[in-house]
């Protein structure tokens, strides 16, 4: 089990830029694929991005796509989420994720994760 713990949320105008942080404990964290999730109020968690364990591979919700950028930093535990380009809709708690598995391919589905952190939330105000 991989704990984790997200920082970087706020109110932003819209247009406007934040980076989110995932600190995680445990040696083991550079052997798991890792994601973002949002839920906004009265509607279901999506997905918005994930990246391999390695860091080589990154795929994105159509949402978010050109607008946010998965990475991270293995040796410093952490994966991130820069968010570009802020859109009211963008508005919900961002929660990261850890795979079920180890070493797994890039998956998207909620069921996929089985560590979740405590969420930050992102207003994005038009």
């Amino acid at each position: 089990q991989v704990q984790l713990l997200e920082s970087g949320g706020g109110l932003v105008q819209a247009g406007g830029s934040l980076r989110l942080s995932c600190a995680a404990s445990g040696r083991t964290f550079s052997s798991y694929c890792m994601g973002w999730f949002r839920q906004a109020p009265g509607k279901e968690r999506d997905f918005v991005a994930a990246i391999s364990w390695g860091g080589s591979s990154t795929t994105y919700a159509d949402s978010v796509k050109g607008r946010f950028t998965i990475s991270r930093d293995n040796a410093k535990n952490t994966v991130y989420l820069q968010m570009n380009s802020l859109k009211p809709e963008d508005t919900a708690v961002y929660y990261c994720a850890a795979d079920r598995r180890r070493f797994s391919i890039v998956r998207t589905g909620v069921s996929d994760f089985g560590s979740w952190g405590q969420g930050t939330q992102v207003t994005v105000s038009s």
